[in-house]
């Protein structure tokens, strides 16, 4: 996932990660920018109501600072989004998968083929304009549930079948 010989405290030595589609950049600023334009509509009634005089005691700098506050953590978080995407990889191993995820809280998620129960994937109506397609491994635990985003549909495709195919190797074998 990274090159050069830097890798974070979490990552298991010796693993060469996957990264998901540059696509998902798109598609998560275009669902941030609708929750930030219905946010900032919300956050903007004080003005609106003070400025028309309906609620004229209402603070000024109240009003201002509401939407003035969404807009700062709007253009924040549209920022890392590009970072976000490229800290998610999978990495296909002999017994298992490896998922990692997080900037600030990092995760790296094993989950064995042999406990696989189920492969599913799902394409929503924007990732399907894109290419993209979303991956879920479903376990019999209900907390090593993983889902993988972001991925070129022909690749979760690919990997759909080959963990089905692995998942129902390993579970004959137990």
């Amino acid at each position: 996932m990274r090159s050069g010989t830097a890798r974070e405290p979490v990552d298991p030595v010796d693993v060469q990660w996957s990264r998901v589609s540059e696509k998902l950049i798109t598609l998560r600023v275009v669902g941030a920018l609708i929750g930030f334009v219905i946010a900032l509509l919300v956050f903007s009634v004080p003005v609106v109501l003070m400025l028309s005089d309906v609620w004229p005691g209402f603070p000024a700098w109240l009003a201002w600072a509401l939407p003035a506050v969404v807009v700062v953590v709007s253009v924040w978080s549209l920022l890392l989004i590009p970072r976000q995407v490229r800290a998610i990889g999978y990495a296909e191993r002999h017994e298992d998968l490896l998922i990692r995820q997080g900037l600030f809280f990092q995760r790296v998620m094993v989950v064995p083929y042999g406990r696989m129960q189920y492969v599913d994937i799902s394409v929503g109506p924007i990732e399907r304009a894109l290419g993209l397609a979303s991956l879920k491994l479903h376990t019999a635990s209900p907390s090593t549930n993983a889902t993988l985003v972001g991925l070129p549909s022909a690749e979760a495709a690919r990997l759909r079948e080959q963990l089905s195919s692995l998942g129902e190797a390993k579970l004959a074998g137990l």
